[in-house]
């Protein structure tokens, strides 16, 4: 992990980890390792609403997701590296091979659950921040 990454991901857990947007906080587990990243939220059959996933990486580079092993809908947020939204994604557990991918660019990625981002008005240009 790059030292700016690492300084952001201090930044991040620092305290309780939440992530805010305009009006809604998220209470996060922040994927740090390989291990963790691959994984996601792979077999969890619940994420209380106001849960999530945080993805940070070193760099700004198209990132791709799939929902192979994942049992519950979610949107995926990319936000690039002042933690502004570029892109949502609406993403369904993949039931058979070959799954779908979600690709946008990104330097960190919010995982929630489905329908969440529309329900807040999270899209891009949307800034999330630290509580």
């Amino acid at each position: 992990m790059g030292k700016q990454a690492a300084i952001v991901l201090l930044f991040l857990l620092a305290c309780t980890p939440n992530v805010v947007f305009d009006n809604v906080s998220f209470d996060v587990e922040i994927a740090q390792t390989p291990e963790e990243r691959s994984k996601g939220l792979m077999f969890r059959e619940f994420m209380p609403e106001n849960h999530g996933m945080l993805f940070a990486f070193d760099d700004d580079v198209p990132r791709s997701f799939w929902m192979k092993n994942t049992l519950i809908p979610l949107d995926i947020i990319f936000l690039d590296g002042n933690m502004t939204v570029v892109d949502v994604k609406n993403a369904v557990p993949c039931v058979e091979d070959p799954c779908s991918t979600y690709s946008a660019h990104g330097k960190y990625v919010l995982e929630i659950n489905a329908g969440l981002a529309e329900k807040y008005g999270i899209k891009s240009g949307s800034k999330m921040s630290r509580e």
